[in-house]
């Protein structure tokens, strides 16, 4: 495992525009979830969406208007946020453009420009121009749009595994350093809402009509948000300022069921040990745990399991996605960033909306914020198909 030093981030959410944004919703313990006025019949449910994310500050510039779609965009304001677009410029100045790499991850890519391009099947003339691109209609969509958009040249990959899609793209980056295949690399999460990914969730029946509540006796099911999280990585001492550290990672593929996760947490178990042995540390060193905690009744009862088994009671753990909505393939990079604000001011998020925790959990999950120094963390990812992804971060002191 090369340790790489997180130099530059930034993030967009239902929370707002920026780090600062959402740090202040989880410290006030603000959530954004709305009841759903996304599509022109809106399913019976909450969303997370980004509000003002079809004013004109975030139109594409004109060379970039053939990749228009809800993704792009979305991925367009979370590079001009928080000063990352910026950073990668140095970045690209200090290697070259041929030796910082770009990883993204995402379920959805364009696909809401792809539903849109099926509505003007009976009038092709109707058609915007942009929609008969085609590669605006691949899932390394957001790929070929975030290259061109930072002007860079490397290795440039979209992974697709469904939660954990942009947890992955922090294992990748570290293989791509270490392999010394390029000296800086770029990786983030996108997704959006769109009419597929909540009628999808809503035809297996894991869409709540109610706000989600992660890891309670009665939930009842998720809430969909969306997300753009983008982050710089470099190789430690590239940047002296930077303490925040990727010191670890596992992956595993429980290949149980296509939506359902292995019974005994299998997977999860083997990566979380994976992330623990590649960062040289044991359980009992972990302030935080930033919980996959999607509020489904099966995933929140073995995710419990298995932290309750592995984990002292003084770790404390918790889900963000009552502030935030599932992003799905952006959620890997959105709950990273969140560690790593509670690494940088000890702020430590409770699991919000949740009344009464199920049975099942342990003393770890917690309900409340509470502060303390934070020195090490893990964030978990895991996506359908038993897609399993667990990151380990640090300080640099650590």
């Amino acid at each position: 495992m090369l340790p790489l030093a997180i130099t530059a981030y930034s993030v967009v959410c239902a929370a707002g525009f920026g780090r600062r944004a959402l740090f202040d919703a989880l410290q006030e313990r603000r959530g954004s979830l709305t009841p759903n006025d996304f599509t022109a019949q809106p399913l019976p449910t909450w969303i997370g969406r980004v509000a003002d994310l079809e004013a004109p500050a975030w139109d594409l510039p004109a060379a970039l208007a053939p990749w228009a779609c809800r993704n792009n965009r979305l991925a367009w304001a979370g590079l001009n946020t928080d000063g990352f677009k910026a950073a990668v410029a140095a970045a690209r100045d200090r290697y070259g453009p041929r030796r910082v790499a770009l990883v993204m991850g995402t379920s959805t890519a364009a696909i809401d420009a792809t539903e849109a391009f099926y509505r003007h099947l009976d009038d092709p003339a109707a058609t915007p121009a942009n929609l008969r691109q085609q590669e605006l209609h691949t899932p390394h969509s957001l790929g070929h749009f975030v290259q061109r958009a930072v002007g860079l040249e490397g290795p440039c990959f979209t992974i697709a595994t469904a939660c954990s899609s942009s947890a992955k793209v922090f294992c990748q980056a570290e293989r791509l350093m270490r392999l010394g295949l390029c000296d800086a690399v770029v990786v983030g999460g996108v997704d959006t809402l769109c009419n597929s990914v909540l009628y999808g969730f809503a035809s297996l029946e894991l869409l709540s009509a109610q706000i989600c509540r992660p890891f309670a006796v009665d939930r009842r099911g998720l809430n969909i948000g969306e997300a753009a999280g983008f982050a710089l990585l470099e190789r430690t001492g590239s940047d002296p300022g930077s303490e925040l550290r990727l010191l670890g990672y596992g992956e595993t593929s429980d290949a149980y069921h296509m939506s359902a996760p292995h019974p005994e947490g299998l997977g999860a178990r083997l990566a979380i040990e994976q992330a623990l042995a590649r960062g040289g540390c044991r359980a009992e060193q972990i302030q935080y745990i930033n919980l996959h905690g999607t509020a489904t009744p099966k995933n929140d009862a073995v995710e419990a399991r298995v932290v309750a088994d592995m984990f002292p009671a003084s770790t404390r753990a918790s889900s963000t996605k009552g502030w935030t909505g599932h992003t799905l393939g952006a959620a890997g990079c959105l709950e990273a960033i969140i560690s790593w604000l509670s690494l940088q001011t000890g702020l430590i998020p409770g699991t919000l909306n949740t009344q009464q925790l199920d049975a099942q959990c342990g003393p770890q999950i917690q309900l409340e914020n509470s502060a303390a120094e934070v020195r090490l963390a893990l964030s978990n990812s895991f996506g359908f198909g038993g897609s399993n992804c667990v990151l380990l971060f640090g300080r640099a002191a650590a």
